[in-house]
């Protein structure tokens, strides 16, 4: 059994970092939570684009399916800064975007370092798969296989399942910002439905949250203000899953651009 790793690698330069998630990828996919091979650092591809016209103001709108690529592909062809969207229908997906009035309850942060396999970096309330930080199980803001955490949330979780492809310039240095919001936010806990309204609330009158809980939009909005794609002008916990739906408009920073939303396909 692997000893949680948290607290060290907290202390540990962000070199030693990859290093780290290198080996945690290893034994994640050795024992069956991750399906990805190492390798040469891939060039993805850029994906189709689809076309949207709705907006997060109707949060019931039907969403369009014309564009889809396979699970397969868009785990291949997935960078860092990939937006992965869900959308589910039981009674907490529904009570989140009418709480959040947005067309999608989830929203996780693709992390493509190096050789490594995919990732998602995100919060949610189950505890079924490995954390590749900690090397634990545990609920809240977790680092997952991505072709893991998006069987499980289309499979397990019944969810619709969209991918945003970031263009951007991810070098070094935002890498390394990225590695350092994952060792500050990881093991987070999520918030519970009480909890996240309040926060949404405080943070439409900009006025910012405490630390102690994050929501899964937090994770991905605090992650890019790190990196620099995103001002930090409103506090994170202004965001909900739908602010990184294209009919939001999100404003990125230094060039950054978001592309239509695509139907991933299992």
């Amino acid at each position: 059994m692997l000893v949680s790793l948290r607290n060290p690698l907290a202390k540990l330069g962000v070199d030693l970092l990859r290093r780290a998630l290198r080996t945690l990828a290893v034994v994640a996919r050795d024992d069956g939570t991750g399906r990805g091979d190492t390798g040469q650092a891939r060039e993805a591809d850029d994906l189709p684009h689809a076309c949207t016209t709705e907006t997060h103001e109707d949060p019931l709108f039907e969403m369009s399916d014309d564009t889809t690529i396979s699970l397969e592909d868009a785990v291949d062809q997935t960078r860092t800064g990939d937006l992965w969207l869900f959308r589910g229908r039981s009674v907490a997906d529904r009570a989140i975007r009418m709480l959040s009035n947005a067309p999608v309850n989830h929203v996780g942060m693709a992390v493509v370092l190096d050789d490594l396999p995919p990732m998602m970096w995100h919060a949610e309330l189950g505890k079924g798969l490995l954390d590749l930080y900690t090397g634990t199980h545990h609920r809240g803001v977790q680092l997952h296989d991505l072709r893991a955490a998006v069987e499980q949330w289309a499979g397990r979780y019944e969810q619709q399942v969209w991918l945003r492809q970031l263009t951007a310039d991810i070098d070094r240095k935002r890498e390394d910002a990225l590695l350092r919001t994952i060792a500050r936010l990881d093991g987070t806990p999520f918030p519970s439905t009480a909890a996240l309204a309040g926060r949404w609330a405080r943070g439409r009158v900009r006025s910012k949250a405490g630390v102690e809980q994050v929501f899964c939009a937090e994770v991905v909005a605090a992650t890019y203000q790190e990196m620099g794609l995103l001002d930090d002008e409103r506090p994170t916990n202004y965001y909900d899953p739908g602010r990184f739906w294209s009919g939001d408009h999100l404003t990125l920073q230094d060039g950054a651009v978001l592309g239509s939303e695509v139907r991933v396909l299992g």
